[in-house]
């Protein structure tokens, strides 16, 4: 059977570009950044550690800036920028929407300390269980 005219083949949708991507742009030539996607954010990985995700599906608590962090360490980088609050979904992660009047300032004040590898930013992704990714069950 003849292959159908390219007109006819199908395309995959196009992905909508996240607005908030101009976070990372500091973080480009930096040996240690992955940029990758998860659950519909932007993340920045900076030697290995899940950083920051950004957001912009519309609606709160999807619109803004994601900080990837502990409870142990969210009171002093409140105490530091006081429009982040605890995620209301992600709430060991902290998070700023994009319509805070902060947002700008706190985005590019975190971006430095990803660039300076400041410990309060940052969680160690977790790794697939094995038995799961391997298709078996626990023995």
């Amino acid at each position: 059977m003849p292959k159908p005219p390219p007109i006819f083949e199908r395309k995959a949708p196009a992905r909508r570009q996240n607005s908030l991507t101009w976070i990372f742009d500091r973080f480009e030539f930096d040996p240690g950044y992955l940029r990758s996607r998860m659950f519909g954010c932007d993340t920045a990985y900076m030697d290995g550690m899940l950083c920051l995700g950004v957001v912009d599906r519309g609606g709160e608590p999807w619109n803004g800036l994601l900080v990837c962090t502990s409870h142990e360490r969210q009171a002093g980088l409140i105490e530091e920028m006081p429009a982040l609050r605890p995620h209301k979904v992600l709430g060991k992660w902290l998070y700023i929407s994009q319509e805070d009047p902060a947002f700008e300032e706190t985005a590019e004040r975190l971006a430095e300390l990803v660039i300076a590898r400041d410990p309060r930013v940052g969680v160690e992704p977790k790794g697939r269980d094995r038995s799961r990714s391997s298709g078996r069950r626990g023995v």
